[in-house]
């Protein structure tokens, strides 16, 4: 269990990170992110003992990640976000000397041959590491922060260069060790720890700008309750029976996806939910729905909202937008006579300028 009370740090008179709070409970994912410079990766720091900060706590397990830092750092496996890694060793050299750097008490033998079946770097575990791709380094990075199988694992853009391939078989390996750890993940793929993550924390210019499950911000986000409905049917026949349905505020046709199939988007209110009435309606026209869908948030919306200061209503947001009119061609007209009187008016004002020059 990680605990988390008021952390702050300054560089000099900069405040990167502001008093922030939070817990994350034993085997659960936690996936953190924030913009470049929002004080992220100086809060991971400050977790694994890398970096000390300038007041509150990092508890690791119940031990204060400052007050005894050999004890708190034994229970953490951190891969940063550029490997640790000694170029010139080999794999397993490489994690025989980790094993012994960690004063490891579990059977060396079994238990680095276990690592590198978990981390898919068999094959390659006698080879140089300098000689490796770039997706085998990221792995051999990820199997020196299981070494020990400590309990809560903090990983720093595990994916960053990877291929998709790479990434994929990256996320399936997350995937498992949260089963048996506690992990707290940063990336700049957002659809990956949009697959992985039990509950998102966002952390912007410093201080803690969201911390919950991807459906509750969803939900405090975005007030509007929408869903994507596919339908055959003739297309004024359908809007005007979807409009009928108790619960619907407004619904329009998009593009036509098939000959005689069209999207509709309907807007419901707040807690409406319309399912069982539309599948009725449908059975009742003899119409069929190929797609039933309601329209969520990605976590790439939410990010975006959260951070670029794009979190109001839609409906205060269309009030910001600039107003465009079309000119007519009187109004160019005399925008045009306007423009030539004034540059005949500048015009007689530099003659006189430079006849009291001369003079």
């Amino acid at each position: 269990m990680i605990e988390v009370k008021n952390l702050t740090k300054y560089y000099g008179d900069h405040l990167a990170v502001d008093n922030i709070s939070f817990t994350v409970e034993d085997g659960e994912i936690l996936g953190f992110l924030g913009p470049n410079g929002a004080g992220k990766s100086t809060t991971m720091n400050m977790l694994t003992g890398y970096i000390s900060s300038s007041s509150g706590q990092a508890l690791i397990n119940g031990v204060d990640i400052l007050e005894d830092p050999i004890k708190a750092k034994a229970s953490i496996g951190y891969l940063p976000e550029l490997p640790p890694l000694y170029q010139n060793m080999t794999v397993m050299g490489y994690l025989n000397f980790v094993y012994d750097l960690k004063k490891c008490k579990l059977p060396r033998k079994s238990h680095l041959k276990e690592i590198c079946n978990l981390c898919k770097i068999t094959d390659v575990s006698h080879r140089i590491i300098r000689h490796l791709s770039k997706g085998y380094r990221q792995r051999v990075g990820m199997a020196q922060a299981l070494v020990g199988n400590p309990p809560i694992l903090i990983l720093d853009e595990p994916t960053v260069g990877l291929d998709p391939k790479q990434i994929i078989e990256i996320r399936n390996l997350v995937k498992k060790l949260g089963k048996r750890h506690t992990l707290i993940l940063s990336s700049h793929i957002l659809s990956e720890i949009q697959a992985v993550c039990d509950r998102v924390i966002i952390i912007n210019k410093g201080k803690m700008a969201a911390n919950d499950t991807l459906e509750n911000l969803t939900k405090s986000i975005s007030s509007i309750n929408r869903m994507i409905v596919r339908l055959d049917g003739k297309r004024e026949e359908v809007l005007t029976a979807i409009r009928r349905i108790p619960g619907v505020t407004s619904v329009r046709a998009d593009m036509e996806r098939e000959n005689g199939i069209y999207d509709y988007e309907i807007v419901m209110e707040q807690d409406a939910d319309i399912r069982i009435m539309l599948n009725e309606m449908c059975h009742e026209h003899g119409w069929s729905i190929y797609k039933m869908a309601s329209d969520e948030m990605t976590l790439e919306d939410i990010f975006m909202r959260i951070t670029m200061g794009e979190g109001m209503p839609d409906e205060a947001a269309s009030k910001k937008k600039p107003v465009i009119r079309l000119v007519t061609p009187e109004e160019q007209r005399a925008q045009a006579e306007a423009q030539a009187e004034a540059e005949a008016a500048a015009g007689e004002s530099e003659e006189k300028s430079d006849e009291g020059g001369n003079e």
